[in-house]
């Protein structure tokens, strides 16, 4: 089997050469900056506590729906509300992409996520002072289906159903030594170029 990615590499390493390939695969182009904003957006969804908020009196983590997110960022202070578009179209792209097909289990389906994500971006680029991020936010905003389509593409093609699970075994074994978490990778043709994970990782 062909190796997805060498171990030595990092998740933004991954990523950024798992969204060219998606890219050419669609044969879609776009701007430098919004590839570079794409890979942060995936590496920040790694970690899968990033989609949910915390309650500062419980401490428990709950996830906003969208409509919630948007009344809010509607009735927010400027930068609370940029925060808060962001977060939104970022996890409606993230969710589109990689888990659209959980949606057929609910009562809204990915058009629901595409439309508040491309939504929310538009907002954002209109509210932008300076004209390198007002671009690139429409850009995201125009192409959001194609970039859901993208997304999709390396979700199925590249790293599976679940594409956290692959990186989260590479730190994993590169901060335990974890043999087990070796073996799978292995088994799924990630190899180390003949060095050990954490050496690769120090690198």
């Amino acid at each position: 089997m062909k190796p997805i990615i060498s171990i030595g590499e990092d998740s933004k390493t991954f990523f950024r050469q798992s969204l060219k390939e998606a890219l050419l695969d669609r044969k879609i182009e776009t701007y430098p900056h919004v590839e570079a904003y794409l890979v942060d957006l995936l590496n920040h969804y790694l970690l899968a506590t990033n989609l949910y908020s915390e309650e500062e009196a419980s401490g428990k983590r709950t996830r906003d729906t969208l409509a919630e997110m948007m009344l809010r960022a509607a009735n927010a202070p400027q930068k609370q509300r940029y925060d808060l578009l962001k977060k939104l179209g970022d996890s409606a792209l993230y969710m589109s992409g990689f888990f659209s097909d959980s949606f057929q289990r609910k009562v809204v389906d990915v058009d629901y996520y595409i439309d508040m994500g491309a939504t929310a971006y538009s907002s954002l680029s209109r509210g932008m002072y300076e004209d390198t991020y007002a671009k690139m936010y429409m850009e995201i905003a125009q192409k959001f289906s194609l970039f859901v389509d993208v997304f999709m593409v390396m979700s199925r093609k590249t790293i599976g159903s679940d594409p956290a699970n692959i990186l989260r075994l590479m730190d994993l074994q590169a901060k335990t030594g974890s043999s087990l978490a070796q073996d799978i990778l292995v088994e799924k043709g990630i190899y180390q170029n003949g060095q050990s994970l954490k050496n690769c990782k120090n690198q």
